[in-house]
């Protein structure tokens, strides 16, 4: 897989959360509305995509929490290409980025009701974590953490 750095504008990284969000509405119906407006990426500068046969394949990006934390955003692989390990590439990718610009400390959020996302960043080293900012009080909301 090819992993290219790029941002938000990126025409294959939306069209990858397009499927992303189009999954997710199936996954979890109505109850999706409630995290839509915590997807919303707008001009971002820390975007990966992964390419296969110069394909889109994979995607996820992050933002800055703080000035020593980021928040892993978006991630996804589209379904016929899943279990090859695209997904550890991207979060890999994406946590040597977050380094490299100062950071020490990733968090993210997924849902209670995805097991393959949660076993993927369980191997990966994050640790269940109470929730945080926009995700407190929301009960299908699974917080991790990892120090990178």
């Amino acid at each position: 897989m090819k992993i290219l750095r790029t941002n938000s504008s990126n025409s294959d990284f939306k069209e990858l959360c397009f499927g992303l969000d189009n999954e997710l509405n199936k996954r979890y119906g109505k109850k999706q509305s409630k995290y839509d407006k915590h997807n919303v990426i707008e001009d971002n500068r820390t975007v990966i995509v992964g390419y296969l046969h110069d394909i889109p394949v994979a995607s996820g990006c992050f933002k800055e929490i703080d000035h020593k934390s980021i928040e892993i955003k978006r991630m996804f692989v589209t379904p016929a290409q899943r279990r090859k390990g695209f997904s550890k590439n991207i979060l890999s990718a994406l946590e040597n980025w977050a380094k490299e610009l100062g950071y020490s400390m990733a968090r993210l959020e997924t849902g209670k009701g995805q097991p393959e996302a949660i076993g993927l960043y369980e191997k990966a080293g994050y640790v269940i974590t109470e929730n945080y900012g926009p995700y407190i009080g929301i009960e299908n909301s699974l917080c991790m953490k990892k120090k990178i």
